[in-house]
């Protein structure tokens, strides 16, 4: 109950809203000079201090109100994004760390960028790529918003434009990625590529700003790019690309991938994914069930032009409200909020265990 009254008192009884990782900075969870410790060790050197960060997070998300109330805190758009929407509409395109934006008539066009990585995520990309959603669901001339891997530098691909290969394992094992950065990506930027952006005098779940999304895979979604196709609206991949979330094999829970996976192929084939390392090729019986379209590798531009023009050719004035009737079925912020609570606490287990540590050397590392 510790947790509720910390809450409670840091946003006056819920009456203003905190994000994640300011939340757990006032709520002096752990010394700053710790955590500073903490961020420069390897993973494998972690003292796991930020075990108390999943605990608090835990016990909030755990209650209807509080949690709720988190989750909504996390749908707002970030304080910058006001001015970098200024910015885009001045000229049309945005660059920003981990990711771009342009717009293309009536679709702005999001660009994942971490080419070094194939396009991973890590503390680097994410505040980037929010920013970058939040000003495409800002921005009043964009009606469809198209997410998209870009041309990667690393020596194996190239050249090749990748969709993206999850979370920076590199970064992972040098320790470059804190706990939080789960948590604020799952309940920041990817609940909001599903959600929406909300207002604050407003529940998410009856006003938000949406639009429809289409991903374009090429090459591979691997991880938590393949968590984020369980967002979208409307997938087109290439037909040789693939999908796989490794994060058992690595040692950490794919997201919410739990939660969402089953709706799309089943409940066997999302345990033989998530458990077995099942891999799913898009062009598949399976495949199809998460993407729409399949195209040949050199048709996406096409595809993607095509499918922009069918959306918005008759407008995109229901598609809000089509989003969120699906969701009311589907997962309400409630059951979302339930999920989370138990991610929060499980994942800074698997986060901080000895485990992701010799994973990662057996199965990524002496690669």
């Amino acid at each position: 109950m510790q947790a509720l009254r910390t809450y409670d008192e840091l946003t006056a009884a819920r009456t203003r809203f905190l994000r994640v990782d300011e939340l757990c900075r006032q709520a002096k969870l752990v010394p700053e000079e710790e955590l500073a410790a903490e961020a420069s060790r390897p993973l494998k050197g972690k003292k796991g201090v930020e075990r108390a960060q999943g605990r608090f997070l835990a016990e909030i998300l755990g209650n209807p109100v509080a949690g709720a109330h988190l989750c909504h805190a996390m749908l707002l758009p970030l304080p910058t994004s006001s001015a970098r929407l200024k910015e885009y509409q001045a000229r049309g395109e945005l660059k920003l760390d981990g990711a771009s934006i342009r717009r293309h008539g009536k679709a702005s066009v999001i660009t994942l960028s971490n080419p070094r990585y194939l396009n991973a995520e890590d503390e680097t990309t994410l505040p980037g790529a929010e920013t970058a959603v939040d000003v495409a669901l800002l921005d009043p001339q964009t009606e469809v918003c198209v997410l998209r891997g870009d041309v990667v530098t690393h020596t194996k691909y190239a050249g090749r434009r990748l969709f993206g290969a999850g979370i920076n394992l590199t970064h992972l094992y040098e320790g470059k990625i804190r706990y939080l950065w789960y948590i604020i990506r799952d309940l920041g930027l990817v609940n909001k590529l599903y959600r929406g952006l909300a207002v604050p005098d407003a529940s998410p779940e009856l006003q938000s700003t949406e639009k429809l999304w289409i991903a374009a895979v090429e090459g591979f979604a691997i991880g938590g790019h393949c968590q984020i196709l369980l967002t979208m609206d409307y997938t087109i991949a290439a037909k040789d690309a693939y999908l796989t979330l490794p994060a058992r094999k690595e040692g950490i829970i794919p997201g919410a991938a739990n939660l969402r996976l089953p709706r799309f192929v089943g409940d066997r084939i999302a345990r033989q994914a998530i458990l077995a390392e099942r891999r799913i090729d898009c062009d598949s019986a399976a495949g199809r069930l998460i993407c729409d379209e399949i195209v040949a590798p050199d048709g996406m531009d096409d595809a993607i032009a095509a499918m922009v023009d069918r959306l918005t050719s008759s407008g995109v004035v229901s598609a809000a409200g089509n989003r969120r009737a699906f969701r009311a079925g589907e997962e309400p912020l409630d059951t979302f909020r339930r999920y989370m609570a138990i991610y929060a606490r499980e994942q800074a287990e698997c986060h901080l265990s000895p485990a992701l540590v010799s994973n990662l050397e057996r199965n990524w590392k002496q690669r």
